[in-house]
């Protein structure tokens, strides 16, 4: 990646970190709470890097780093209505995701993240733009709580969806995003408010 695009990268995470507020949670009850994580495999991560593909977390979504299993973007949940369990519901997420590509210089930042209880996928919407985009669906691997369980979990393989491919080839400049394209896991745990 050249120094233009890590410098323009760099700067639009601090962009995003200060023209964005969160939603203020609510004076009554208990909020609702947990996280969703994405970690894309050390495969996953290499093969990004060698076509000029990388992505950050935009604040308050948080990143790590593990070289067992990959690196790892983590949304903390800002509210919903799902039942996991029953296929049911959003779960709102705090955060975004900024996407570069080093060999275009083209950055995409994407906030307003969700997870679809209904359709097992997360999606973000592109700074700019009002419709969402769903990024990743969870694959055929993915194992759930059961029906009354406190937190609600979902945990499985990530892949990348078709609209998210198309988005962010377009908007990238690039290639490199296929349908189906086996990113790492993806993993969710929600406790609705009460």
């Amino acid at each position: 990646m050249n120094r233009i695009a890590v410098r323009s990268l760099a700067a639009a995470a601090a962009f995003a970190a200060t023209a964005f507020a969160l939603p203020a949670a609510s004076a009554t009850g208990t909020p609702a709470s947990g996280t969703v994580a994405v970690t894309a495999s050390n495969a996953f991560i290499t093969s990004a890097l060698q076509s000029g593909i990388a992505a950050v977390p935009l604040p308050s979504a948080t990143g790590s780093y593990s070289n067992t299993t990959g690196a790892t973007v983590t949304f903390p949940v800002t509210g919903g209505n799902a039942d996991l369990a029953r296929f049911t519901g959003t779960v709102t997420l705090g955060g975004g995701l900024a996407f570069a590509d080093g060999r275009t210089g083209k950055i995409v930042c994407l906030h307003q993240v969700a997870f679809g209880g209904d359709t097992e996928a997360l999606t973000a919407v592109p700074d700019g733009a009002t419709a969402p985009v769903t990024l990743f669906d969870m694959g055929l691997n993915t194992i759930g709580s059961g029906i009354g369980t406190t937190p609600q979990t979902l945990n499985g393989d990530a892949v990348v969806d078709p609209a998210g491919a198309a988005y962010l080839n377009s908007a990238l400049h690039t290639t490199f995003f296929t349908a189906g394209q086996t990113v790492g896991s993806l993993n969710v745990s929600y406790t609705p408010a009460s």
